[in-house]
């Protein structure tokens, strides 16, 4: 019935946050705490997302499965659950020897840490892949990688299904099944696995199955709530002991303060562009673990395999980062080429 003072649109358009009206249908969509525009799209895995109406309509491609292991007993499954587990035993990582795969089997990966120095920190790995394939007749192959590579095969004239190649400062094996195999030769291990794979592995990586809360079921497939136990479920060695995971910080409150500051480029402006898209917390707070139980391969090796874990995160969330430097976990490039 009178007028009343204040900024308004008119019928059927709405404000734009920045002093405009629009219609409702060219209002932005959000993602990760960010604002698109209609018709904008963004990558999410292997699928690409397209803002209409306020609403994302994205594609429905099956994505291959990612595991990764990194420092001291930093494991991110197939399913993305992360947790940390240690042991000096023999542990099966990935196969696809499982109960729930109907096809036969045709890799398994098993994985040793070997602990160095009296924090007993991960300093080195030793990995044995086998893999089946089935000619006229059963054929097992293994790799042994502990600095190098030595191969044994029951019938060497027999043809490989896979391909070894060194790429920079990573060995990287794939198989023509569809599973790819990525080391760095020193703490750092990555497993992709086909769609194909998807709910028929098995192991310390998960099951590949779309859902993190079955990740740790142990080999007899039942789902434990302890870490500890689910991994010592998947060791295939009785002769070793069961390490159990403690605060490396607890007695260095001087290197804790150190590594802090360290890995604080984790959650700085660096960084800034993926923190949305992959929290950085967890690596931020297995960087400076890690950087407390080094006492024999130098601080600086801990610490850039810590930041490389998150760099590889953001890198599949479709965000690349440019962070090393000559004084920052320098890569020579030029040696490798």
């Amino acid at each position: 019935t009178e007028c009343v003072s204040g900024c308004m649109c008119p019928d059927g358009l709405v404000l734009d946050g920045s002093g405009g009206c629009i219609p409702k249908d060219q209002c932005p969509c959000v993602h990760g705490g960010h604002f698109y525009k209609p018709g904008e799209t963004i990558k999410v895995d292997c699928n690409t997302c397209t803002c209409n109406k306020r609403q994302w309509n994205c594609t429905d491609n099956p994505c291959k499965g990612t595991c990764t292991v990194y420092g001291n007993g930093h494991y991110m499954s197939f399913d993305g659950e992360k947790f940390d587990f240690l042991g000096d035993c023999d542990y099966i990582l990935a196969q696809d020897f499982c109960p729930n795969n109907m096809d036969a089997g045709t890799f398994r990966i098993v994985i040793q840490n070997n602990a160095c120095g009296k924090s007993l920190s991960i300093c080195s790995l030793k990995i044995t892949l086998i893999f089946e394939v089935c000619l006229e007749f059963i054929l097992t192959e293994e790799l042994l990688l502990e600095g190098r590579i030595q191969e044994i095969a029951t019938d060497p004239g027999a043809e490989k299904n896979y391909k070894v190649d060194l790429r920079g400062g990573y060995i990287v094996i794939e198989t023509n099944q569809g599973m790819n195999f990525m080391w760095d030769q020193k703490t750092t291990v990555v497993v992709h696995v086909a769609p194909s794979f998807q709910g028929k592995v098995c192991g310390l990586c998960g099951d590949f199955d779309g859902r993190s809360r079955n990740d740790f079921t142990t080999r007899g497939q039942s789902v434990e709530m302890s870490i500890q136990e689910f991994g010592n479920s998947w060791k295939i060695t009785s002769t070793c002991s069961n390490i159990n995971m403690t605060d490396l910080c607890a007695d260095q409150p001087f290197k804790s303060v150190l590594g802090q500051k360290h890995c604080s480029i984790i959650k700085s402006n660096i960084f800034e562009a993926c923190h949305s898209k992959v929290n950085p917390i967890p690596y931020y707070e297995s960087c400076i673990s890690d950087f407390c139980g080094c006492d024999s391969v130098g601080d600086c090796e801990c610490f850039c395999t810590s930041v490389a874990a998150y760099s590889r995160s953001c890198s599949r969330a479709g965000v690349c980062i440019d962070w090393r430097t000559p004084a920052i976990c320098p890569v020579f490039c030029d040696y490798y080429n």
